[in-house]
């Protein structure tokens, strides 16, 4: 990679996407001592959309048209001495500007490589696991305030995935371990919330997947917050601490009127009375992760408890769309056996009298095939049982594996509102609804939704 200081300017590739487009923005905003923009940034996409409107309007030059002699950009006028290319897989190999830079030299990276760029820069508080990093980061986000950020969903707090805070000596960073991303990672404190096998179509083993996660925590500078009885050994660095935390740093749990309250005990502080923004159950662990990083980073006790009780959450994450006397909807990303059981076990807590009706959209034929055992043993501590057809991605179909060996009543999209309709009408007692899985079902919620607010 061009060394940092030899870079005067980004070119994105796909600048429109949620991921880009946030890191486009991160070094817009970047000013050298005397006020002046320290990067010159710009970028393509195929088509305009709301995102790229809002980095144009903040001084950013986005083009739609590949051509190499654009009015707006001359791309023949960027110099592959001083301009790092940042690129998407979503930019075809056969993409005219992606060529062009390819022949003539430039350093072209991808998102995760550029990201690490920034966290060697700064402070990063990063968060990995199987499982709740997306909610355990951007807690941490909410704890420290204003500090820069790269969330892997939307906070409901801020409605972006993105925070910059030139001035902060910190950066959060979701450290996604698909394709084995984070290892381009240098974590000042790094969480590690969960290290259960997945994207076995990359690392093939469940061995070899715990591997990468013991190789990530040899990148940490500072400490180590890992959920305790992890099946992970790290590798920290001499002088790299090593905190672990569970759901026993939490006395004193008190359920009651819709509200989850409880103490923070470790050896780093006492704080009772926390109350939880977002009570659900599994929200406690989440935040005792948060809490000993925000401690770790000097955060007050004061500021600590009213920023929990303030966290509204993410988008999809165990998000309540109704909660009636008669149903509750709920909507979680859930796409592994685990995390379907912690929303299951979540939902039996707070609604321990309610029939469980859950509709679960597998991801990926690979995922499906992998863990097929342990989907259908997860959804069959459900009530009843909906099942959506296998969203693909960027996968093929594989022969023999579809929903169906999942158990449960397959449905297509078109006939899940009147289904769920059904059901409830139909149900002697109250009722919660659960929709789960990481394809498109989220675009579901809004119906499913206004079907059951009755």
């Amino acid at each position: 990679m061009l060394a940092q200081k030899d870079i005067s300017t980004l070119f994105f590739l796909g600048i429109g996407g949620i991921g880009m487009s946030g890191l486009a923005r991160y070094f817009s905003r970047q000013r050298k001592a005397d006020g002046t923009a320290r990067y010159r940034v710009c970028g393509y996409d195929r088509t305009p959309s709301e995102l790229t409107k809002e980095l144009e309007k903040e001084g950013i030059v986005v083009i739609y048209d590949d051509r190499i002699d654009d009015c707006r950009l001359k791309i023949e006028d960027l110099k592959p001495s001083d301009t790092l290319v940042v690129r998407t897989p979503a930019v075809p190999e056969d993409n005219t500007i992606y060529t062009y830079l390819r022949k003539q030299g430039f350093d072209i990276r991808k998102r995760a490589e550029v990201l690490g760029m920034v966290t060697r820069e700064k402070k990063a508080l990063c968060v990995a696991g199987t499982h709740g990093k997306t909610t355990t980061s951007t807690m941490i986000a909410h704890l420290l305030k204003d500090v820069n950020a790269f969330l892997g969903g939307i906070s409901l707090n801020y409605n972006t995935n993105v925070l910059i805070e030139p001035q902060s000596e910190f950066v959060v960073v979701e450290a996604d371990e698909y394709d084995r991303s984070f290892h381009h990672l240098t974590p000042y404190i790094s969480v590690v919330t969960a290290v259960d096998p997945d994207h076995l179509d990359i690392y093939g083993t469940p061995e070899a997947y715990r591997d990468a996660f013991a190789h990530y925590t040899s990148l940490i500078t500072g400490a180590l917050v890992m959920k305790k009885g992890l099946e992970l050994q790290p590798r920290l660095q001499p002088g790299v601490k090593l905190y672990t935390y569970s759901m026993d740093n939490a006395e004193n749990i008190r359920v009651r009127d819709g509200q989850i309250i409880f103490d923070y005990v470790s050896p780093l502080a006492t704080i009772r009375d926390i109350e939880l923004g977002v009570p659900v159950w599994v929200n406690i662990e989440n935040a005792v992760a948060a809490i000993t990083v925000a401690l770790l980073t000097g955060v007050s006790e004061a500021q600590i408890k009213q920023q929990v009780a303030s966290f509204k959450g993410v988008w999809r994450r165990f998000n309540i769309h109704v909660n009636t006397p008669k149903v509750a909807f709920i909507d979680d990303y859930a796409h592994h056996p685990q995390e379907i059981a912690t929303a299951i076990d979540s939902i039996r807590k707070i609604y321990p009298e309610r029939k469980l009706i859950g509709v679960f959209q597998p991801h990926l034929y690979t995922r499906t095939r992998d863990f097929a055992d342990g989907f259908k043993a997860v959804l069959g501590t459900l009530d009843e049982c909906i099942l959506l057809p296998i969203y693909p991605a960027r996968e093929e179909p594989i022969p023999g594996v579809t929903s169906e060996m999942l158990g449960g009543t397959v449905v297509q999209k078109a006939d899940l509102i009147a289904e769920l309709k059904r059901r409830v009408a139909e149900s002697k007692e109250p009722v919660v609804v659960l929709t789960v899985g990481a394809g498109d079902i989220d675009r579901l919620v809004p119906d499913v939704a206004q079907a059951l607010n009755v």
